[in-house]
């Protein structure tokens, strides 16, 4: 049963490549103010969930449901207007552009609310960095600052959700800590989140729920620490659930 303060409900969601079904049947919930997280080993298909709930591929079947409006096949633009954004995985911040251009692409499709530059003062605050680096090509960041800025970026269309893609992807521990510190603060200050991780336990200790992919289904879901006691994501993720 949907919980009636559920931002985002997708439902019996498939996606295909060709004759290759990458998602089978995709069903999840995230509550307003939730960090979500959505695990699963390679090729399990979290980033084709992702990125059809984004309306960057074609929703096979199934209905994704944002704040009560049914976004399956729309533009991500329109999406995007909606109030739901997408930290991509690998980053793809605009290198040839300077932090501040980044931030202000950010904000080209940004939901009606507030002021835009009172969002980048806020990120700006939060990711002290990027106020450093504020006139610098991005593509000179380092990649921890570079995830920063693609995390910023999103933040800058005023989303009701965000999704992030692997943001510990590529990166030294040290700088994964501090991103994941970071996300717990977008969380505080009201952001609500679903989170694609392949580490798992840095996730399941942020997040308040989860759910676990197999061979595009899923196939496991509960608390986060319920699930980080479990012998069954271990399991789930070596195939044999």
């Amino acid at each position: 049963m949907t919980s009636p303060d559920a931002l985002l409900v997708i439902d019996g969601l498939k996606v295909r490549y060709g004759a290759i079904d990458a998602v089978r049947d995709v069903s999840l919930e995230v509550r307003e103010g939730e960090i979500v997280t959505l695990l699963g080993a390679n090729g399990a298909g979290k980033s084709s969930t992702l990125n059809a709930v984004m309306g960057l591929v074609p929703v096979a079947d199934g209905t994704v449901v944002l704040d009560g409006d049914d976004v399956a096949g729309r533009t991500p633009e329109k999406i995007v207007r909606l109030g739901m954004t997408l930290c991509p995985e690998g980053r793809h911040v605009f290198a040839n552009l300077m932090v501040a251009e980044n931030l202000t692409i950010g904000a080209a499709s940004r939901r009606g609310q507030g002021d835009a530059e009172t969002t980048r003062s806020d990120m700006l605050e939060l990711f002290p960095i990027l106020a450093e680096r504020h006139d610098q090509l991005a593509g000179t960041l380092s990649g921890g600052e570079q995830q920063m800025l693609a995390i910023a970026r999103a933040m800058m269309s005023s989303p009701k959700i965000v999704l992030l893609d692997e943001p510990s992807l590529g990166l030294a521990p040290q700088i994964v800590d501090t991103i994941y510190e970071l996300i717990v603060r977008l969380r505080e200050r009201g952001a609500t989140i679903l989170l694609v991780e392949q580490n798992v336990d840095l996730a399941l200790e942020i997040a308040d729920r989860g759910y676990v992919l197999a061979t595009g289904e899923v196939v496991l879901s509960g608390a986060a620490a319920d699930l980080r006691g479990s012998g069954d994501v271990e399991r789930a993720y070596m195939g044999g659930h």
